[in-house]
């Protein structure tokens, strides 16, 4: 599990661990039922309190993202996947709005704009069946 933080960006840590677990299981790189590190091995990676580590878990916990088994340690809940598909819309949105305006400052119509989006689809298309 990778995570990154950065101390100058003015959001708390415990709320950018929740965020990136909440990315990493969205994204399918965290799956149900994957382990997430020990509290105090977290910590001295990312060389932050283990207090700070601990409320983002019981964060992810009380979102119903992750589970705490009795001496086990914490995992990916198999209750994640509402979460993670609304987290993965969320995403989705935050691009999505990020294309509109660039196209926008761009003076592109938003008919060339779905037209574009429509083409690149169909290209990057998956050979499986699966959409």
């Amino acid at each position: 599990m990778q995570i990154h933080i950065s101390a100058n960006d003015g959001v708390p840590i415990y709320v950018q661990i929740v965020n990136q677990v909440k990315y990493q299981v969205a994204s399918g790189r965290l799956k149900a039922g994957d382990e997430l590190p020990p509290i105090r091995v977290l910590a001295e990676r990312l060389i932050v309190n283990p207090n700070t580590v601990a409320r983002a878990y019981r964060e992810l916990e009380s979102a119903g993202l992750v589970e705490k088994r009795r001496t086990a340690g914490t995992y990916v809940s198999d209750q994640g996947s509402p979460l993670a598909r609304r987290e993965r819309v969320r995403i989705l949105t935050e691009r999505v709005d990020a294309l509109i305006a660039e196209a926008r400052q761009m003076d592109i119509p938003k008919d060339d704009l779905l037209k574009l989006i429509e083409n690149r689809h169909a290209v990057l298309k998956p050979a499986s069946p699966e959409e």
